[in-house]
């Protein structure tokens, strides 16, 4: 496991622990800009996708 995959798991476990990203930077010891640049950065998909239930684009 390289350090990128590192961060990646770990900001993936806080967001899905807290909920969201106010949470999760806290649980992490970051402000929430620094997680959203890592969210940015390593390609997490935040929100998650709900359900595979999709809009329709109208």
């Amino acid at each position: 496991m390289n350090l990128e995959t590192a961060e990646r798991r770990l900001c993936s476990e806080a967001l899905n622990t807290a909920g969201n990203i106010v949470g999760a930077a806290d649980l992490l010891g970051i402000t929430r800009h620094a997680l959203k640049r890592r969210i940015i950065k390593l390609g997490i998909e935040w929100p998650p996708a709900r359900g595979g239930r999709t809009e329709p684009s109208t």
